[in-house]
């Protein structure tokens, strides 16, 4: 199934088209295409260096790029980031950024800062259902952010993220530098995340976690799309196999 008949089953939240980034002369995103659509879960998979980070720092507003983004409906020649948070769109950002003096429930609470500030309601609730999927959270919701453990620190800054009640939610290697455990469990949260509407573009060198839970995924290398389609045939993919999940194929 290829881009144009995804996009006829699943109505898009986010259109990705021709978008380019530089670092000076140096392109790091050449022509990129991607959509994806609501409810989804969306995986970007690559080796270092491919371009994944740029590419969701460019669709949050946080780098300069060329192209069109269209969100939520709307088209966007130049991304801010203050309005994409406010319409939906949320990063988690690789190193997680948490503020570390801070408590677990102080950041939870700075999450949902821009929903506050427009005057929506549901900070409570919202914070009742983000204690309710991280249960650890709430037993350190006191404790400062600097104190916690990895695997704690990335459930608070997926739990921060929701507290914003996004349409369409970014993870940057959610799994990074986490142990096998907790990797499981992450992206167990994240697979349940799908039945409540929320669409996810993930962003992982962990293909195989990847695309068990994804719908759809993307490889990206070098700044360009190399192939994409339904995880399910990237995962079965000889190719892909061999280069991102390890597994030799057959001469």
């Amino acid at each position: 199934m290829n881009r144009q008949a995804m996009d006829c089953l699943v109505e898009p939240i986010l259109t990705v088209r021709g978008l380019k980034v530089s670092y000076g002369k140096v392109a790091a995103l050449h022509h990129v295409d991607l959509t994806v659509g609501a409810g989804q879960i969306v995986t970007v998979i690559g080796s270092n260096g491919a371009g994944k980070t740029t590419l969701l720092s460019a669709i949050m507003g946080l780098l300069p790029s060329d192209g069109k983004i269209e969100f939520a409906g709307e088209c966007h020649a130049r991304v801010e980031v203050e309005d994409m948070v406010v319409r939906g769109l949320t990063l988690v950002p690789e190193k997680r950024e948490l503020f570390a003096s801070m408590s677990v429930e102080d950041n939870l609470r700075l999450g949902g800062f821009a929903r506050f500030a427009a005057g929506k309601r549901g900070h409570e609730t919202a914070m009742a259902e983000v204690f309710q999927r991280f249960p650890r959270l709430n037993e350190r919701r006191t404790q400062l952010a600097g104190t916690l453990s990895g695997g704690e620190r990335a459930m608070l800054a997926l739990g921060r993220a929701l507290m914003a009640r996004p349409k369409l939610l970014m993870l940057d290697e959610p799994s990074l530098g986490l142990a096998p455990l907790i990797v499981r469990e992450i992206f167990h949260i994240i697979a349940d995340l799908r039945d409540t509407g929320t669409a996810i573009l993930l962003v992982e060198q962990n293909a195989r976690a990847a695309l068990q839970v994804a719908d759809y995924g993307y490889v990206l290398e070098t700044g360009d799309v190399l192939i994409e389609g339904p995880a399910f045939e990237l995962a079965d993919n000889p190719k892909i196999a061999e280069s991102y999940l390890g597994i030799k194929s057959a001469t």
